[in-house]
């Protein structure tokens, strides 16, 4: 059997443990199972379900500590955030715990003929590829809503995650979930092909890049499968006016510093008025050079580790070089430091211009890019001039004048005079080549739910 996931530490670089994938056997035994299962798990109640979720959500709080050190070692996540992912999870599978009996609950249709609901049933045995940003996060946003729906899941974690997608799956025994409900599959990418085809799977969620999205609803719709997509981003941040620039600068930095810039949703364009666009960089030059420093992810004063790995080094590195090669200015950061590890600084470019790969491409590490515009209407403008569509933040001290603009950009999500956020109850989602579909909050229940229309004639 080949080895494709291990733990690669990437503040040491060294190998820390390998897993064999999974034979074509195991995969096959993996399909029967998970849908097999389908149809007992659909048919416990739902009070049975929440309750079982709810243990779920109690054991990640009470092994937060255990949880967070697995993924800090594989990606290498500074330990407090490692424990904030953890515990956000489990406020995710408690939001679904408590409010799944709600959120599924006919929905009547007002109807001159009769009578008529919509019921959400499930649709049975669901697979999720998940990435390697937030472990526990991605997969308690899928997994915990589709379970409580009734759904089973069978889950192939990122290569480079396999601790943490173990020992998620023992939280599942645990908490009470059947053995055949979830199910983690060391997969390789053409056995997760496989199964996307295989009739027994009736959808598939993916997180994760543009080409992972772009093969998987290939595949899926040749297959016609239900397929949610969560992919990249290159979220605009609209500075346009405040009374207290230096707030906003905090969220900004903030905002694009979380995971170490490694977030789908981070602010990695910041798009400011000329009126404002001095003290802005110079305030976010200094906080990014003197806050945001790199280093172990396991020391308390340290805000962000290595990145993910030394692939995601190099490419960030070569779009940073790239943008300075052809005019960018760097006011902090840009340079790689020596020695071992995955490990780049906080950067902040300005005059990137569209010939450079920074104006286009999605930056995924610690690296700002701020733009001056000089009309509202050039930043909107400049906010939707890119491929992707997934978040903005809005900061203007006019309430009417930055609602105004939220409603003017392409994205699935639009914050205003606050960095981007998020909570269980709130949908998460983008459009464009940003993805399809929504997961979280009451939209992310329905995605793979057949919304079944029953009737009943008037007599």
């Amino acid at each position: 059997m080949s080895v494709e996931y291990k733990v690669v530490n990437p503040a040491t670089g060294e190998v820390e443990s390998e897993f064999p994938c999974a034979t074509d056997a195991e995969i096959e035994s993996a399909i029967a199972r998970v849908e097999g299962a389908s149809r007992s798990w659909r048919a416990t109640p739902i009070e049975e379900r929440a309750a079982v979720i709810h243990r779920l959500a109690d054991l990640y709080d009470a092994r937060s500590a255990e949880l967070a050190a697995i993924i800090t070692r594989e990606m290498g996540k500074a330990t407090a955030e490692a424990v904030g992912e953890v515990e956000f999870s489990a406020s995710i599978y408690r939001y679904y715990a408590d409010n799944a009996a709600s959120l599924l609950a006919d929905e009547a249709i007002p109807s001159d003929s009769g009578q008529a609901v919509i019921r959400k049933a499930p649709i049975g045995a669901i697979f999720g590829i998940m990435p390697w940003n937030y472990p526990y996060y991605q997969v308690a946003r899928f997994a915990g809503p589709n379970l409580l729906a009734g759904n089973t899941v069978l889950l192939k974690h990122a290569p480079q995650c396999p601790e943490s997608a173990l020992i998620m799956e023992a939280l599942f025994r645990e908490a009470g979930v059947p053995d055949d409900a979830y199910v983690n599959i060391f997969a390789t990418n053409e056995q997760a092909a496989t199964i996307i085809a295989d009739p027994r799977v009736r959808g598939v969620s993916v997180t994760g890049s543009e080409r992972a999205g772009t093969a998987v609803a290939s595949l899926a719709g040749a297959n016609l499968k239900k397929v949610v997509l969560e992919l990249g981003g290159s979220d605009p941040y609209l500075v346009l006016d405040t009374d207290d620039l230096t707030r906003v600068v905090k969220a900004c930095a903030a905002a694009r510093m979380e995971n170490g810039g490694q977030a789908c949703n981070a602010a990695k364009r910041l798009i400011v008025a000329e009126h404002l666009y001095d003290d802005f960089v110079d305030q976010l030059t200094e906080r990014m050079a003197t806050y945001y420093t790199t280093g172990d992810p396991t020391d308390p004063s340290v805000k962000f580790g290595p990145l993910s790995s030394e692939a995601a080094v190099v490419n960030l590195d070569s779009q940073v070089q790239d943008a300075i090669a052809k005019g960018a200015t760097v006011r902090t950061g840009g340079v790689r430091p020596d020695g071992p590890g995955a490990f780049y600084p906080a950067t902040v470019l300005t005059d990137v211009t569209p010939e450079m790969r920074a104006f286009r491409e999605e930056l995924f590490g610690p690296v700002a890019v701020v733009y001056k515009v000089s009309s509202v209407e050039e930043a909107v403008e400049l906010a939707n001039d890119t491929p992707f569509g997934l978040g903005a933040s809005v900061f203007h001290g006019d309430a009417d004048v930055a609602l105004d603009v939220a409603n003017r950009i392409d994205t699935g999500m639009v914050f205003i005079n606050d960095a981007e956020g998020g909570g269980p109850e709130l949908p998460f989602g983008g459009t464009k080549r940003s993805g399809v579909g929504r997961e979280l909050g009451p939209y992310g229940i329905d995605e793979f739910l057949n919304k079944k229309l029953i009737h009943v004639p008037a007599t």
